[in-house]
């Protein structure tokens, strides 16, 4: 019975539309009470109390927290277009376009039209100082049109003449006519043109006279280097007629002066008397001594060269192989009367001291050697192909020019400043049977005024051509 009243309370309640009934939270005393019967709608209300009680003691519900993310991430994509589309349609597209548009619409609105072929483009470059181009010098206006390059006011500016349309089609050719450029009218921008024109020539003149003073000092210190930098030796030319070779028919009397009988008489040189038979002229043969006849016969003959040609030639005095052996003859190593009369005037037919330059040969032993009396370099000269060296050879000659002067022109000359030089830039020999072919050939190079330029693989051809020269009695 108490089910069934309670049943027909719900059922009234549920039934009323208009009944606006609010839950209260149950009293104590309901708590305390112990349900004796148990029911669908207690069961409702008990479940919807206790579950709004335990939703109030939660906090508020609150986004994730968000982490900071350490890694790339993938940006967001289409917000920014979305953005500028929702701006619209003039704010969308590349700004840097649009000011480019821009400017070159206002500049072909300032480009004046010479005809309707023909239109001046003109390209200006900021030069390398960095300054920046004012508004006004964008454009300019040019009279004479051709292809060249010109500088406005430090730009570089390149004029080209390019066939192009008229701006509209719808121009007609009145029109373009009267486009031409009027010579006589000046408005403002040309003037400040024209000032930046003077501007720039005025510091390109400077550049230049900068330019020209160090183009000088640099000039200077370069020729000042060169002067302080060593001086590179010249190396001499080797003369041709010194070793003009051998032709055929010369050879072979050569050949048969080598071959001929020992006994025979093959040169005379009156003036010397001397006689060469077949035995001595042998020792012009590769690997012999030469002996004194051929020597003082070949020292003949380079005389005989110079009166033949004093004018290519220095004017020496050779001397035999018999000089010095004489003028050492003395008891104390020097005796000058012994050798006095072999230079008087009457027999040279020249005075001794007028030459330039005094050969005479000196034997040591079995070695032949040069000494030179260098009156034209102020110099007493020995060589030794061999690089020998003997003080006692320069001090006699020496004494004996100071002598000799003496004796002929009664004149006292001071000797003591000449420099005694032993020769060492010579060719050496490089054996044990040349030094008489080197010697006889330095008195050749050095009266022809050359320098020795030759060297031991001459020798063989210096034999025989000293063979063909003595057999005919003539130097070369």
């Amino acid at each position: 019975m108490g089910v069934t009243t309670s049943n027909r309370k719900r059922s009234e309640e549920c039934m009323s539309v208009n009944h606006n009934h609010t839950i209260s939270p149950p009293s104590s005393d309901y708590r305390r009470k112990r349900l004796k019967f148990s029911s669908e709608s207690t069961l409702i209300v008990s479940t919807s109390y206790a579950a709004v009680s335990r939703i109030s003691r939660y906090p508020d519900v609150k986004p994730p927290f968000l982490r900071e993310v350490h890694a790339p991430c993938r940006p967001k994509k289409f917000n920014l277009a979305r953005k500028l589309s929702s701006l619209g349609d003039d704010i969308m597209g590349n700004f840097l376009a649009r000011n480019y548009e821009k400017a070159k619409r206002a500049a072909l609105g300032e480009c004046r039209f010479v005809s309707q072929r023909e239109k001046v483009v003109i390209d200006l470059d900021v030069e390398s100082s960095g300054r920046e181009v004012s508004d006004d010098s964008g454009v300019m206006e040019v009279i004479q049109v051709d292809d060249s390059e010109v500088k406005v006011g430090g730009l570089e500016a390149k004029v080209v003449e390019i066939g192009v349309q008229p701006r509209s089609t719808s121009l007609p050719d009145s029109a373009l006519t009267n486009a031409i450029v009027n010579l006589e009218e000046h408005d403002l921008s040309s003037v400040h043109v024209y000032k930046k024109l003077l501007e720039g020539v005025q510091r390109r003149t400077d550049t230049i006279q900068s330019l020209n003073f160090q183009i000088e000092l640099n000039e200077k210190r370069r020729e000042t280097f060169q002067l302080l930098r060593p001086k590179k030796e010249l190396v001499e030319e080797v003369p041709f007629e010194p070793f003009v070779p051998l032709t055929d028919d010369e050879e072979h009397e050569v050949s048969r002066a080598f071959s001929t009988n020992r006994k025979k008489i093959l040169v005379a040189h009156e003036s010397s008397n001397i006689e060469l038979s077949g035995e001595k002229i042998r020792c012009l043969l590769p690997g012999a001594w030469l002996n004194d006849e051929v020597i003082n016969l070949y020292l003949e003959l380079l005389k005989e060269r110079e009166r033949r040609e004093p004018k290519k030639f220095l004017k020496c005095h050779f001397f035999n192989t018999f000089f010095y052996k004489k003028l050492i003859s003395g008891r104390d190593g020097y005796d000058y009367k012994s050798v006095r009369r072999w230079t008087t005037q009457r027999k040279l037919g020249y005075n001794l001291f007028d030459c330039d330059k005094i050969f005479v040969p000196i034997h040591q032993e079995i070695h032949w050697c040069l000494a030179v009396i260098n009156k034209k370099d102020a110099k007493f000269q020995y060589l030794d192909s061999l690089k020998g060296k003997d003080n006692r050879v320069l001090k006699v000659l020496a004494r004996y020019f100071v002598d000799e002067v003496k004796d002929k022109t009664g004149k006292d000359i001071d000797v003591s400043t000449w420099e005694k030089e032993f020769v060492d830039d010579l060719p050496e020999q490089e054996n044990g049977y040349d030094c008489g072919v080197f010697m006889i050939k330095y008195a050749d190079f050095y009266s022809r005024g050359l320098g020795l330029c030759f060297n031991q693989e001459h020798m063989s051809y210096f034999r025989r051509r000293t063979a063909k020269e003595v057999l005919r009695l003539r130097a070369n």
